[in-house]
């Protein structure tokens, strides 16, 4: 008797996806229907021109924006399903997020930065976790240096470790170089891609630099709130 093999979902599915802010006649149209299916374990970069609308589909990825159109269902969840709660829950427990302005607590550590995603869902290892993923990206020695004691390029570290730290499925990266000199940055992004085919972690990134996209399987080129075009590469 033959096997039956069932397709694995896509880790991420748009349809006809939509974004739209303001009201009334001063309402802009953002996204304006975008289709896209990303595997489990891709590395996608997202590209294109300031304001056609990479950052507004990262935070609906992300669920920190709600679609006004369309569907979307990432790790097998329709987010435009989800109330607030279940939407917290869901970037816990599945997406890590790397922006381009750090985000840190400036009152807390590194370490106690790093934590936050694991107290928040009540894991009792939240502190040896946090410090063994600052170790892993080359901090053991900052734990307790708050974000005012660290270099832009150490604070883009703890980042990268808050973002991998509860083993997400799904990174979002978001221009996580653009705040860092060339030399750094391109040392934060060995580390990313290296986190990332460590732990299998699909990968979506939006930059302006065509080295860093070119290290991506992966491309698509966002215009005017669409995909333009969806290219294949071998990465980088």
């Amino acid at each position: 008797m033959d096997t039956i093999i069932t397709p694995t979902p896509p880790l991420i599915e748009a349809r006809g996806l939509r974004f739209e802010v303001g009201g009334g006649a001063g309402r802009v149209n953002i996204l304006k229907g975008v289709d896209l299916t990303v595997r489990e374990g891709e590395a996608l970069a997202v590209v294109g021109p300031s304001g056609s609308g990479k950052t507004s589909l990262l935070m609906l990825l992300a669920g920190l924006e709600r679609p006004t159109g369309g569907t979307l269902r990432v790790a097998g969840r329709d987010l435009a399903a989800l109330d607030e709660d279940a939407l917290a829950r869901f970037r816990r427990e599945e997406v890590g997020i790397v922006f381009q302005a750090f985000h840190l607590v400036p009152t807390m550590t590194a370490l106690e930065n790093v934590a936050i995603p694991l107290e928040f869902s009540g894991d009792p290892h939240a502190f040896s976790r946090a410090e063994a993923a600052l170790k892993a990206v080359g901090l053991g020695h900052r734990l307790a240096h708050y974000p005012g004691q660290l270099s832009g390029g150490e604070q883009q570290r703890v980042a990268v470790a808050r973002a991998f730290v509860a083993l997400p499925r799904l990174i979002l990266a978001d221009e996580p170089t653009g705040n860092l000199d060339r030399a750094t940055g391109q040392a934060v992004m060995e580390l990313l891609f290296d986190l990332r085919a460590r732990f299998g972690t699909t990968l979506v990134l939006i930059t302006h630099d065509p080295a860093l996209a070119a290290r991506c399987a992966r491309q698509v080129h966002v215009a005017d709130g669409v995909i333009e075009r969806d290219t294949a590469l071998a990465p980088a």
